[in-house]
């Protein structure tokens, strides 16, 4: 009797054990870079989108937003929007799960509304911070005299650039585009635009360092933000600027607290 007692607590304890380690299983990150779908021009490389308003794309976002919600079935989803603007976000979310909202052209809620709501209501989250921003108005007012050679160099990768990404957007569909800025390549090429001015300043007051620094200091802080999201047993989708998870996906490479899945399959 005693034996069978102690084989009873013994079983009970390693279910409570178990229970435990589920419940602190890692969160999982998923991370989606995008262009900008309405085109503010705000970006240093100027790109001619392709229309997503468009039947084929329009196809594309509904199948592609339900099998991320179907295979990957987050419990958030993150979107590049101000922490301020989140009361407004909820209540259009909610008019939108009641069809009384209208989605309007622009990534946040052409992908994030409906990957939410395909996976049955999950929680959308504003997780973007603009007090910082990419601080390069010294850097570009100094670059063309303290060092012409960058400054010709930089130019040149820009047009490179610009040419490469308006080729994508005139000759592949919305999921070829998606496919392409998500690939190790165009993030690889993303971060080099910073490198690449860097050194304009070096040993001297090193405007090219702190202009990257400023940029990736912005990327930190909005990476504060999904880590609060994403507290263990989570499942979050992160969609945002492909600039940002250019350099985003190199916080979650090194984050032990918190384990990625690549969306490179979902495309």
């Amino acid at each position: 009797m005693k034996k069978i007692s102690a084989l009873v607590c013994l079983a009970t304890t390693l279910l409570i054990g178990a229970q435990t380690v589920r419940a602190e299983e890692p969160a999982q990150i998923m991370l989606l870079g995008t262009f900008h779908f309405t085109n503010p021009g705000l970006d240093t490389v100027k790109t001619s989108v392709l229309d997503v308003t468009s039947a084929d794309s329009q196809q594309y976002l509904q199948t592609f937003s339900q099998k991320l919600a179907k295979d990957f079935t987050p419990t958030d989803v993150l979107l590049e929007c101000p922490i301020s603007f989140q009361g407004k976000l909820d209540e259009q979310y909610q008019q939108y799960l009641k069809g009384e909202f209208t989605l309007p052209v622009n990534e946040s809620y052409q992908l994030g509304f409906r990957v939410a709501k395909a996976a049955g209501g999950s929680a959308v989250r504003c997780f973007d911070e603009q007090e910082i921003h990419w601080n390069a108005e010294q850097l570009f007012e100094q670059m063309p005299t303290k060092a012409p050679a960058i400054q010709a160099a930089f130019d040149t990768l820009i047009a490179e650039v610009t040419a490469q990404s308006n080729e994508m957007h005139q000759t592949l569909s919305l999921a070829g585009v998606l496919r392409a800025m998500n690939s190790e390549q165009q993030y690889r090429l993303n971060q080099s635009i910073y490198l690449l001015s860097n050194e304009v300043g070096a040993g001297d007051n090193f405007v090219g360092a702190d202009a990257s620094a400023s940029w990736w200091h912005r990327n930190f802080r909005m990476y504060a933000n999904i880590q609060l999201a994403a507290s263990p047993s989570k499942r979050v989708l992160v969609i945002a600027g492909q600039g940002h998870i250019a350099v985003i996906k190199d916080f979650l490479a090194n984050d032990t607290q918190r384990k990625a899945v690549f969306v490179d399959s979902f495309f």
